[in-house]
């Protein structure tokens, strides 16, 4: 489990120390556009990072006309994708220079666009026909846009890091693509890469598959339990770092070690159901990612710049599944700051909302309690209550039968009692009084008798 976050003049001093190595003018950092949610329109969300941010690049997951018109003239480069059903179609090089002439020339250059990604994650979709049919589709289009007379867009596709066969604890040096994918699919698509001068995108998260008992080796922080790469001697400090050479020794072992990488996503969730998530853990792993698309690089690749595109740009509270989908943002709806890592040009959010600290601060000893929110139902707080109870590291006595807080007639009572004992072991963080959106904080002590919050 995730030990409380430091104190806030320690966050306060080192989040100072970051921002000060920082270039006044942040470049190679951008931001995933997702829309799931009440956002802003296209247009306002141009001119907030246009003329409120640093931030110089965007990734979308279409090719929303409206979105890509939106950012022409404000300088900001935009990575448009191919939707997943439509690559096989591309295989055949008339749909390309179709696709080409429908969702480029219309827009290109008065918007800038940098990248077409074919499709996002194909092989870790496992559909064999678009596996298939990716390289092609990329070729093609590559084609189309030369034959189009458009020379500086570049076409790629976002891997997921499952393309690695990658142990937590194993060698970076000896990372490699995984057997049927190495040779067959990964190596024709980096030797397009070569050919073409375009980048090899990966998506390296180390939210999924990090080690629980570990946790700050995921975020950056110390004390961590640092690993040790038996075959080159070097000490990894981070798992961001591990991943990342991971993916150059796969590629070095096929010899494409030349070629560019760029993170197509990347990021840490400022709440979810689980101590980890907080507004403290994002902003200190979204920090660290900036100082290395900088050009701090990795034990195997010292000073290296990497483009990168953290995600994401909002909140969007209209992604499905479980707390974590809907808080990967940097910002608000209202374009406030979620947490702050520097990429504003002042300190307020161009839409008037809520400033944020440089790094939010953990509560203090006292005067927060997590409780039941009163529109959560029975069955969502009997699952808080199964969930913490079988986590271990929580007392969940005083709520069983002779304790002094049992109350078999008040699911709500008893769910708050364990709701709040588990958000107090944890550091007293926003995210760790989430429970699906269950939980709310408040100020006013809820012990009742000799039931002792």
């Amino acid at each position: 489990m995730a030990k409380a976050p430091p104190s806030i003049s320690l966050l306060l001093l080192l989040s100072a120390a970051v921002l000060l190595t920082l270039p006044a003018a942040i470049s190679s950092i951008g931001v995933n556009y997702g829309t799931l949610g009440n956002l802003p329109p296209p247009t306002q969300v141009a001119n907030f990072l246009k003329t409120q941010t640093t931030i110089d690049s965007v990734k979308i997951f279409n090719v929303n006309p409206d979105i890509i018109r939106a950012f022409a003239g404000t300088g900001i480069s935009v990575v448009v994708t191919v939707p997943n059903g439509d690559i096989p179609a591309l295989a055949n090089g008339i749909e390309a220079r179709r696709w080409v002439s429908a969702n480029i020339q219309p827009f290109h250059p008065q918007t800038k666009i940098k990248y077409i990604s074919v499709g996002n994650e194909i092989l870790l979709s496992g559909d064999d026909n678009m596996i298939k049919n990716l390289l092609p589709a990329m070729k093609n289009l590559n084609a189309a846009l030369v034959r189009a007379g458009v020379k500086d867009v570049k076409v790629t596709t976002a891997h997921s890091l499952n393309i690695i066969a990658y142990e937590l604890n194993g060698a970076p040096s000896s990372g490699r693509f995984r057997p049927g994918w190495d040779t067959g699919v990964l190596a024709p698509i980096l030797a397009y890469h070569r050919q073409t001068k375009s980048p090899f995108m990966v998506n390296p998260y180390p939210y999924f598959g990090f080690d629980p008992k570990n946790v700050n080796f995921a975020i950056f922080r110390s004390p961590y339990k640092a690993v040790r790469d038996p075959l080159t001697g070097k000490v990894y400090t981070n798992m961001y770092d591990t991943l990342m050479d991971s993916t150059y020794s796969a590629m070095k072992a096929l010899g494409y070690d030349d070629v560019d990488i760029v993170v197509g996503e990347t990021g840490w969730p400022s709440a979810c159901d689980a101590p980890w998530c907080s507004l403290e853990n994002a902003a200190w792993f979204n920090l660290n990612i900036i100082k290395r698309a900088q050009g701090q690089g990795t034990p195997l690749m010292p000073n290296r710049r990497f483009e990168t595109y953290i995600f994401g740009l909002f909140n969007e509270e209209g992604k499905p599944g479980p707390t974590a989908e809907r808080n990967w943002g940097l910002f608000r709806s209202d374009f406030s700051p979620v947490y702050d890592v520097g990429l504003l040009k002042n300190k307020q959010g161009g839409g008037g909302g809520r400033p944020a600290p440089a790094l939010p601060a953990p509560s203090g000893g006292g005067g927060k309690w997590c409780v039941a929110k009163s529109e959560a139902t029975d069955a969502q707080l009997q699952g808080n209550i199964d969930w913490v109870c079988s986590q271990g590291g929580v007392d969940c006595k005083p709520i069983q039968t002779g304790g002094s807080c049992f109350n078999p007639g008040s699911v709500r009572s008893q769910a708050s009692f364990v709701m709040n004992a588990y958000f107090q072991k944890n550091g007293r963080t926003d995210g760790s009084c989430n429970f699906s959106g269950t939980g709310v904080i408040a100020g006013n002590n809820p012990s009742n008798g000799a039931c002792k919050y």
